[in-house]
């Protein structure tokens, strides 16, 4: 019938235009996301020292050099969880897999050093 023809359109309709709403949702969180990452060290609560703190972005958004230790921030908002990345590299750093290593450039070159106290 005429009528269910009409139905199907216009639930067509209102499925497009909640589908172009939520991705406009989606963005504008991904976006506050963003803003929020990089004015976290300036808001009331953070515990660094803003001067130290750098923004790296991806795939974690801060790290902190504080006089006795190095630290790793992640900024979340709203629902946001962990990416798997975020997960398996918060996992190293709990492990004490992290490492420090200097590399010399030399020519078009680049080699790590055998000292590492340099």
């Amino acid at each position: 019938s005429i009528y269910s023809i009409i139905n199907i359109i216009k639930k067509k309709k209102l499925t497009q235009q909640y589908t172009k709403l939520l991705s406009q949702k989606k963005s504008s969180e991904v976006r506050l996301g963003q803003i929020s990452e990089q004015i976290a060290p300036f808001l009331k609560g953070f515990s660094y020292d803003p001067r130290n703190t750098k923004f790296l972005g991806q795939p974690i958004d801060l790290i902190s050099f504080e006089q006795d230790k190095v630290v790793f921030i992640e900024v979340k908002t709203g629902k946001s969880q962990l990416s798997q990345k975020q997960k398996n590299i918060k996992s190293l750093i709990e492990k004490g897999k992290v490492f420090w290593e200097v590399f010399r450039i030399s020519g078009d070159e680049i080699a790590p050093e055998n000292n590492q106290d340099t």
